[in-house]
């Protein structure tokens, strides 16, 4: 089976989704878990409050691989019969990968770098780890607005 310009470029958007999005995590996660490591070598008992406020960066991840597999599903590569794509309708499911995904590397990362300040704030003051969290949790709505973007382009997408 030869595959179509439009195929192509669905299958580039869904790549796309699937990449950015725990890219922006990753970062994140690791600036986050830098903090931590520095918070829990004088202060242990924190563990518990640092993982949770190091894994908010973690949701942009969870959110592309789940445009991904809407996506994946529309164009039925996982129904094992994949659709006759125009360039069109490629472009289309391409376009729609790309508001999760960018906004989901930038807002990972600097959702981490929030975390991060928000960690040390919790290592001064152990009180104040659920306020760090709420902090850290404010910038995904950035990125929940995005996914909602992204899920009602996909809906509108003609298949």
């Amino acid at each position: 089976m030869m595959l179509s310009f439009g195929l192509i470029m669905a299958l580039l958007g869904i790549a796309i989704s699937a990449i950015l999005g725990p890219i922006g995590s990753s970062i994140g996660m690791s600036l986050a878990g830098n903090a931590a490591a520095g918070v829990l070598s004088e202060k242990p008992e924190l563990y518990g409050r640092t993982l949770v406020i190091q894994a908010i960066p973690g949701t942009q991840g969870i959110y592309g691989f789940l445009v991904a597999v809407l996506l994946m599903s529309q164009i039925g590569l996982l129904g094992g019969s994949l659709a006759t794509l125009n360039a069109y309708q490629g472009f289309a499911v391409f376009v729609t990968a790309l508001p999760v995904s960018v906004v989901g590397l930038f807002s990972g990362i600097f959702q981490g770098k929030t975390a991060a300040a928000a960690i040390i704030m919790a290592g001064k003051n152990a009180n104040l780890a659920t306020r760090g969290m709420i902090i850290a949790a404010m910038i995904e709505t950035a990125q929940l607005l995005a996914l909602l973007v992204s899920v009602l382009m996909y809906i509108s997408i003609p298949i």
